[in-house]
């Protein structure tokens, strides 16, 4: 009979679709904060002014969102 061992799990965290997703998280909060400027924006009826940055920033968090929620209903 033939023993078998697993090989040693070393940083299972870091997987390449992890690190990738870090990258593409880090050049979208550069892009984010490298556009101040002001700017109006319309939402139905009320327009505000406010940052672009946190525009983009609002917009990033609700596309998170949404695709946790796609993800968990798998």
């Amino acid at each position: 009979m033939t023993t078998r061992t697993r090989a040693p799990r070393t940083n299972e965290f870091f997987t390449p679709g992890r690190i990738i997703m870090l990258v593409i998280a880090v050049v979208t909060l550069i892009f984010i904060f490298g556009n101040t400027r002001q700017t109006r924006i319309r939402l139905l009826i009320p327009e505000v002014t406010m940052p672009l940055w946190l525009a983009l920033l609002f917009t990033l968090a609700i596309g998170a969102l949404c695709g946790v929620y796609a993800a968990r209903r798998r």
